[in-house]
């Protein structure tokens, strides 16, 4: 044999020695535990993100929720996380305030509450977290901040805890405190206060529930602050933490993460945040925005949750690939499971943590997701490799004398479109305390002693439809509304709720009523409008009527409108065909919400406190409108923009009435 093949033949050995036997890892709890785990949970709000959810029908509804929060089926959500509604635009829509004004309380409106019911009922023992995106214009006494007057807004927040468990029976464990621009000590202090005294001490808050600076650095000088924070909790940390976060000593947690379109890319993501937020950053529980992607595809951050639910009309959802990676964690652990300090990265690419209950058991869970293949909406991700590697694993201390371990396993497949998700393989022996198994790229497994792990199942739903051309709603809903919103109508500034209108003897008795007479104070741009959208967004031509009740004399003004092209944080530039009448006797057609270009204009006759019927009808490049069935104008030209939703709305934050709204969509 000559010199190259000896050299050939001695690197084939080399290369196979050093990957077919692989690399070892030990799992060790001889030397001590690592930190205490606190779960894995999911974030409702921020805004109306499971808005259509509460329209679904029996039995999909509740299928949706097993799918989120019943134990050992589907995600078994340990965490759920909700906006304490501020009656403004946190993102995709506003939730309704549980006191629109100062002398208003009210602990039924919206459907966070209804959800944190849902939840408690699947899983007793889930954690509940409660934060303000927003407030009512009234709590920042006209300012859009609200920390000037920090005993109202400690006040308010502490209202809302309370009110969950006098209403609804809900303990709230902890409360958050988040805002765009900085934090406030003082505010975290007089709340931490003002819980304390309302006999609210076992609640705990999360600071600053967005950067890891300023707060941490703060924190070590301020002996007050730190004894009022619980948790430091930051919204996408890219799987790292700060020194001065971790010399607190308090829990870490990714208090909002992920927020990435959830097709497999996304499940990717979501693999290798969860592992990676504890190895890099040491973060106990990690909490996505969104739980559910349960609003118009078209708003945006479409599908940006765990899974998808945008059709109630016709029942369908998906159980998106996010679910069943969140399994792998979820079914085979518990809040107050401790992670071991033998946790980190494969020598080629990818991470494994490892738990136990202190009472021998064990779960192992291990991702090797390639760079492309999980990157998360934000922020950017360094590139990194990973390859088909063989591992060895050696269970020591008290966990030396385990025999077998239960298997489970997800493939991501790129190239055929054959993942594979949360499959149950058989279970693999432990030999002198030691197992071995070959990872291939962009897999999950879960190696645990836990035995009682399922993938749960239900029929499938029915196929997925668009809404319906022909849709009427005369929102009459006696008595006391399981909800307060009108089905499938999504605000967008504003709040839309059921009104019993009790001075109307006549056909207007029940009603959609806009609430929300003041400016509230929010991180967003909310339109100068109030508006709330409706229907197929790639509609183009159609008819909508609805009856209209003005209750601001000389000043009112309401719309209805179609091919409305935007929502969300952009609502203020939204486009469309805006038909106005005014309560000064005039009417107006626009082309934007924000009424800056006008296509007719002229007198109506209108006035307040009086029921009108309004009719717009587009067709191509020619719309027109009706007053009572009267013709105020038509054949007006339009170009832009060719498609959107429906949207009814206000010209500014005042009171009105909505009755009999139709749609017929002819395109």
């Amino acid at each position: 044999m000559n010199v190259e093949n000896q050299c050939f033949v001695f690197f084939s050995i080399f290369l196979c020695i050093s990957v077919c036997s692989g690399e070892d890892y030990d799992l060790d709890d001889k030397t001590g535990l690592g930190r205490s785990f606190d779960g894995i949970g999911g974030l409702s709000g921020g805004g109306a993100t499971s808005r259509l959810l509460v329209n679904y029908d029996e039995p999909y509804r509740s299928q949706i929720l097993d799918y989120l929060f019943k134990p050992k089926f589907g995600a078994s959500l340990q965490i759920l996380k909700v906006e304490i509604g501020g009656d403004a635009q946190t993102t995709d829509g506003t939730e309704p305030s549980h006191m629109h004004y100062e002398d208003d309380e009210n602990y039924y409106r919206g459907y966070e509450w209804w959800l944190m019911r849902e939840a408690k009922k699947r899983n007793p023992n889930i954690t509940l977290i409660g934060l303000p995106w927003a407030f009512p214009g009234w709590v920042g006494n006209g300012e859009n901040w609200p920390y000037d007057f920090p005993d109202i807004t400690a006040s308010y927040v502490v209202s809302w805890i309370r009110g969950a468990k006098q209403y609804h029976d809900l303990d709230i464990d902890y409360v958050g405190i988040w805002n765009e621009r900085h934090f406030n000590s003082k505010y975290i202090k007089l709340l931490r206060y003002t819980l304390d005294k309302s006999g609210l001490e076992r609640v705990k808050i999360i600071a600053s529930d967005n950067l890891w600076e300023p707060i941490t650095s703060v924190m070590i000088a301020d002996r007050e602050l730190q004894d009022a924070v619980d948790v430091l909790g930051v919204h996408y940390p890219g799987t790292k933490t700060v020194p001065n976060a971790l010399k607190t000593g308090k829990k870490l947690w990714s208090s909002e993460d992920y927020s990435t379109f959830n097709d497999n890319v996304g499940g990717g993501c979501w693999a290798r945040i969860l592992n990676q937020n504890y190895v890099n950053g040491k973060m106990t529980a990690t909490i996505s925005w969104n739980l559910l992607a349960s609003y118009y595809e078209d708003l945006p951050f479409g599908r940006d949750g765990l899974m998808t639910a945008t059709a109630p009309w016709s029942g369908n959802y998906v159980v998106e690939s996010p679910i069943w990676i969140t399994a792998h964690t979820t079914q085979f652990t518990e809040p107050g499971w401790t992670y071991l300090q033998t946790v980190g990265h494969f020598t080629h690419g990818g991470s494994y943590v490892a738990l136990t209950d202190e009472r021998g058991n064990l779960t192992i869970i291990t991702e090797t997701m390639t760079h492309d293949h999980s990157v998360c909406i934000r922020p950017p991700l360094l590139p990194y490799n990973v390859t088909v590697q063989n591992v060895t694993f050696h269970l020591k201390g008290t966990f030396a004398s385990i025999s077998e371990l239960q298997v489970w396993h997800s493939k991501f497949d790129f190239k055929t479109n054959k993942t594979i998700l949360f499959q149950n393989l058989k279970p693999i022996k432990v030999i002198e305390g030691s197992f071995s198994i070959e990872l291939d790229v962009d897999e999950v497994y879960t190696f645990t002693t836990v035995t009682n792990g399922q993938r749960g199942s239900y029929p499938d739903p029915p196929p997925t439809a668009p809404f319906p051309k022909t849709y009427k709603d005369d929102f009459d809903v006696p008595g006391n509304p399981y909800f307060s919103e009108a089905p499938n109508f999504a605000d967008q500034t504003g709040v839309f709720e059921y009104f019993t209108n009790l001075t109307d003897p006549g056909p207007h008795v029940f009603t959609l009523r806009q609430v929300v007479t003041q400016r509230p104070v929010t991180w967003v741009a909310d339109a100068d409008q109030t508006i709330s959208v409706i229907g197929d967004y790639k509609w183009h031509d159609l008819m909508v009527s609805c009856d209209v009740y003005m209750e601001a004399v000389h000043t009112g003004g309401v719309f209805i409108a179609v091919r409305v092209d935007k929502g969300g944080g952009v609502i203020r530039s939204t486009k469309g065909i805006f038909f106005w009448v005014y309560a000064d006797g005039t009417y107006k057609v626009t082309n934007d919400l924000s009424g800056m270009t006008v296509l007719a204009e002229g007198m109506s006759g209108t006035r307040a406190r009086v029921w009108y019927t309004l009719t717009l009808t587009v067709k191509g490049n020619y719309a027109s409108a009706d007053l009572n069935g009267y013709t105020l104008w038509k054949n007006a030209v339009l170009w832009e923009p060719r498609h959107g939703w429906a949207a009814i709305g206000t010209s500014s934050f005042e009171l009105a009435q909505f009755d009999n709204f139709a749609i017929e969509a002819l395109a």
